[in-house]
């Protein structure tokens, strides 16, 4: 290694330790101190250590509506997820394997679906009529909706890199179009499958202002909207909001730490078989 690849590490490494693990180890220290010393707002270690009672309180603050939270994000997360998925290699398997006039009509959709804002109001019309409006399965739709561009477009650039020869066998042998797809395409999208249940996974969770906007509603309260328990017009408590911040953060965290090999593998395998 040359020396300047070496200070090239070093670099990287100190601007990775100060955007990551600082403001991480920040929220930390916030979140095991007393409230008094907390709205000092100062990155300092704490004279005492209140990580247990904090945590106690932010559980069962106003009638332990972090669980309640964690219920609602993981059924939103698991259901749109799923949905993303079928639906995704679906429309993906369709648009590299059969070749028709409506596929490029189809693919400019797909794309104006990564280009184009959402809009709100419109949207929250659109629910409305459909009476799917404060519903935790209208939420489901609005996030595969947003989600479903991105996941057909990874899947169809995979489903590009497997052999064509493998339909044509599977037609010979008499299967049927469904066959094809869930007995013998869908088993080799393993790899984005996987890329795409966590990338999908972690943004969903961490998902702040589509549930803001769409499912109001103290049942309806997903994780990162209980951040407004411990924040008003005229007190905040910091110490009870940051230990909220930690507990909201770690899950994804620990996914995203465990699963990373994984999830560059499979955005990069459709380029590396290409």
């Amino acid at each position: 290694m040359t020396s300047r690849q070496r200070n090239t590490g070093i670099i990287a490494f100190l601007a990775a330790f100060i955007i990551f693990i600082l403001p991480f180890v920040f929220t930390f220290f916030m979140a095991v101190k007393s409230r008094q010393e907390a709205a000092l707002f100062l990155f300092t270690w704490p004279s005492e250590w209140h990580f247990w009672s904090n945590l106690v309180e932010v559980v069962q603050a106003r009638n332990y509506m972090l669980l309640l939270a964690y219920f609602n994000s993981t059924i939103i997360t698991v259901g749109a997820v799923a949905l993303l998925v079928i639906f995704g290699a679906m429309v993906g398997y369709v648009l590299q394997r059969r070749p028709s006039g409506w596929n490029k009509l189809i693919y400019a959709g797909v794309l104006m679906g990564l280009m184009v804002p959402p809009a709100v109001v419109p949207t929250i019309w659109v629910l409305q009529g459909l009476g799917l409006f404060k519903t935790i399965h209208g939420m489901i739709l609005i996030q595969v909706a947003y989600g479903l561009a991105f996941s057909v477009l990874l899947y169809r650039s995979f489903i590009a890199t497997i052999p064509r020869d493998l339909d044509e066998a599977a037609i010979i042998d008499g299967a049927k179009p469904w066959a094809i797809f869930f007995k013998v395409i869908l088993p080799l999208l393993k790899p984005v499958t996987v890329t795409l249940i966590l990338v999908q996974s972690i943004a969903i969770f961490n998902d702040f202002t589509n549930p803001l906007y769409y499912l109001p509603g103290r049942e309806n309260v997903t994780v990162q909207l209980t951040l407004f328990n411990f924040q008003s017009q005229f007190q905040s408590q910091f110490n009870l909001l940051f230990m909220n911040i930690l507990l909201v953060t770690i899950p994804p965290l620990i996914v995203f730490v465990i699963f990373n090999r994984q999830i560059v593998a499979g955005m990069t395998a459709g380029a590396v078989k290409g």
